[in-house]
């Protein structure tokens, strides 16, 4: 983990995955200066919202964090700027691949880049254009998922290319037990969303937080795509009246591509902006069966609220006594 800190420039290699609405100035400080790296969710956050979330986070936490930005962002390089201005260390490029010229824009102040990487051969090319390191998430997670297992994805890809640049694993960690497996398979440290929504420090709605706590591993379902014209990015959140909103929003969106008065990129946008609603719905507002719950496989090990720092040193506590049991 001592590559994947240094790094991050973190004490330990542990980043919290950007939730948009939740991974905000107070979550995201209480996370860094815990000792782990956290991120902020810039969504669908206009430039001007992103200039002033930077700030606010600066203001509460003198240690290092990064941004994430969704690479189908309309205003992406204005928003690499507003990074640029306040010398942001990291920022992460996720949704897709990087737009023609965005990892030169971040790398010419010198930050670093990192991207998600759902498969080898992408792994490879991300690696060949200059990424400086990798996530690679599994369909366990919360949010927006890709179609492969984290243990797979985690066998396939850090065999190959661990040597090669620092790479983070994500999707269904809720134990340091997990963590322990990840790090002995070369992984440079682990990124977890799912067990930081409900801390103390997260703005969730009380609501929120208590449907995570009834909730177990099942409960945690991946939307379905209904269209094969409209690719959708599967998305997993609990169960509630709100995956059967998406189910018709879908419907409503295929037919306005169909009758041509969107085009493909539009129609994704379209996709994009109703999460981003039913997600606010849900963190800020509390309507639970009508929002989005997004929210991982690791659900059913967040049984209560705690402080961001319990939860890193209970994370690095277990790791530490599995790795002490193996070497035993």
């Amino acid at each position: 983990m001592a590559r994947g800190a240094e790094f991050l420039g973190s004490e330990t290699a542990i980043i919290c995955g950007a939730m948009s609405w939740v991974s905000e100035r107070h979550l995201v400080s209480a996370v860094s200066n815990a000792g782990g790296f956290g991120l902020i969710a810039c969504g669908a956050m206009t430039p001007e919202l992103l200039d002033a979330e930077i700030a606010a986070a600066r203001a509460l936490t003198d240690r290092p964090f990064g941004v994430n930005l969704i690479t189908m962002h309309p205003q992406l390089f204005d928003l690499i700027a507003v990074c640029a201005k306040h010398g942001v260390g990291h920022v992460v490029l996720a949704g897709g691949l990087p737009p023609k010229g965005s990892i030169e824009a971040i790398k010419e102040w010198g930050a670093k880049v990192i991207c998600f990487a759902p498969a080898l051969a992408l792994a490879r090319k991300l690696h060949r254009s200059g990424v400086d390191a990798l996530v690679i998430e599994g369909m366990e997670a919360g949010g927006h998922i890709g179609p492969v297992a984290t243990g797979v994805l985690a066998q396939e890809i850090l065999p190959v290319l661990a040597g090669e640049l620092p790479i983070f694993v994500a999707g269904g960690i809720g134990h340091g037990e997990a963590i322990a497996a990840y790090l002995e398979m070369g992984a440079a440290g682990v990124q977890l969303g799912t067990r930081f929504a409900c801390a103390a420090e997260s703005i969730a709605h009380p609501n929120f937080k208590k449907a995570f706590f009834r909730a177990s591993a099942r409960d945690a379902v991946a939307s379905v795509q209904i269209d094969p014209r409209l690719p959708v990015i599967p998305v997993r959140a609990l169960r509630n009246a709100g995956s059967e909103a998406f189910t018709a929003k879908q419907r409503e969106v295929a037919q306005l591509l169909d009758d041509g008065k969107v085009d493909m990129g539009a129609a994704q946008l379209q996709i994009e902006h109703y999460w981003a609603g039913a997600l606010r719905r849900a963190v800020i507002d509390g309507d639970v069966e009508n929002g989005s719950l997004m929210a991982g496989q690791s659900v059913g090990m967040v049984t209560k609220e705690e402080p961001v720092a319990d939860i890193i040193a209970a994370l690095m506590a277990e790791a530490r006594a599995a790795l002490a049991r193996r070497a035993a």
